[in-house]
Protein backbone atom coordinates (compact mmCIF):
# COMPACT_ATOMS: atom_id res chain seq x y z
CA UNK A 1 0.00 0.00 0.00
CA UNK A 2 2.96 2.63 0.61
CA UNK A 3 4.61 2.29 -2.79
CA UNK A 4 0.81 3.47 -3.68
CA UNK A 5 1.16 6.35 -2.19
CA UNK A 6 4.59 7.39 -3.30
CA UNK A 7 3.99 7.18 -6.74
CA UNK A 8 1.20 9.45 -6.26
CA UNK A 9 3.37 11.83 -4.58
CA UNK A 10 5.36 11.34 -7.54
CA UNK A 11 2.77 11.38 -10.26
CA UNK A 12 2.27 15.36 -8.44
CA UNK A 13 5.88 15.89 -8.73
CA UNK A 14 6.08 15.19 -12.43
CA UNK A 15 2.50 16.74 -13.39
CA UNK A 16 3.23 20.17 -11.53
CA UNK A 17 3.28 23.26 -12.95
CA UNK A 18 3.32 26.77 -11.66
CA UNK A 19 -0.60 27.10 -11.63
CA UNK A 20 -0.90 23.43 -9.57
CA UNK A 21 2.11 23.57 -7.66
CA UNK A 22 0.19 24.93 -4.10
CA UNK A 23 -2.24 22.20 -4.55
CA UNK A 24 -0.15 18.92 -4.99
CA UNK A 25 2.45 20.39 -2.53
CA UNK A 26 -1.09 20.14 -0.36
CA UNK A 27 -2.45 16.90 -1.26
CA UNK A 28 1.43 15.56 -1.38
CA UNK A 29 1.26 16.69 2.46
CA UNK A 30 -1.69 14.89 2.88
CA UNK A 31 -0.16 11.75 1.44
CA UNK A 32 2.71 11.82 3.38
CA UNK A 33 0.74 12.30 6.65
CA UNK A 34 -1.01 8.56 5.95
CA UNK A 35 2.81 6.88 5.40
CA UNK A 36 3.40 4.14 8.26
CA UNK A 37 7.26 4.90 8.97
CA UNK A 38 9.92 6.84 8.77
CA UNK A 39 11.60 4.45 6.00
CA UNK A 40 8.89 5.21 3.94
CA UNK A 41 8.67 9.10 4.59
CA UNK A 42 11.91 8.84 3.06
CA UNK A 43 11.61 7.41 0.17
CA UNK A 44 8.89 10.07 -0.66
CA UNK A 45 11.13 12.88 0.72
CA UNK A 46 12.92 13.28 -2.28
CA UNK A 47 9.36 14.16 -4.05
CA UNK A 48 8.70 16.01 -1.49
CA UNK A 49 11.63 18.38 -1.34
CA UNK A 50 11.17 18.66 -5.36
CA UNK A 51 7.82 19.99 -4.80
CA UNK A 52 8.61 22.76 -2.13
CA UNK A 53 11.68 24.19 -4.16
CA UNK A 54 9.26 24.40 -7.59
CA UNK A 55 6.89 26.05 -5.57
CA UNK A 56 10.10 28.56 -4.46
CA UNK A 57 10.96 28.62 -8.11
CA UNK A 58 7.89 29.96 -9.47
CA UNK A 59 7.15 32.68 -6.53
CA UNK A 60 10.43 34.15 -6.92
CA UNK A 61 9.83 34.34 -11.02
CA UNK A 62 6.04 35.15 -10.58
CA UNK A 63 7.19 38.18 -7.53
CA UNK A 64 10.01 39.26 -10.47
CA UNK A 65 7.15 39.41 -13.27
CA UNK A 66 4.59 41.54 -10.89
CA UNK A 67 7.42 43.99 -9.63
CA UNK A 68 8.59 44.53 -13.34
CA UNK A 69 4.43 44.54 -14.82
CA UNK A 70 4.18 47.54 -11.61
CA UNK A 71 7.03 49.07 -12.54
CA UNK A 72 6.18 49.25 -16.64
CA UNK A 73 2.50 51.18 -15.09
CA UNK A 74 4.17 53.48 -13.27
CA UNK A 75 7.10 54.79 -15.10
CA UNK A 76 5.82 57.54 -17.31
CA UNK A 77 7.48 59.93 -18.97
CA UNK A 78 7.29 63.09 -18.04
CA UNK A 79 7.19 66.31 -19.65
CA UNK A 80 10.83 68.21 -19.88
CA UNK A 81 10.03 71.44 -18.29
CA UNK A 82 12.37 74.31 -19.92
CA UNK A 83 13.36 76.90 -17.47
CA UNK A 84 12.96 80.42 -18.15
Amino acid sequence: MSQREINEIQHLYDRATAATVEPDLTRAVEILKTLPDEETRERAAVFMDGLSQMRSEWRLEKQRLDRRARGARTTKKRPHKHRA
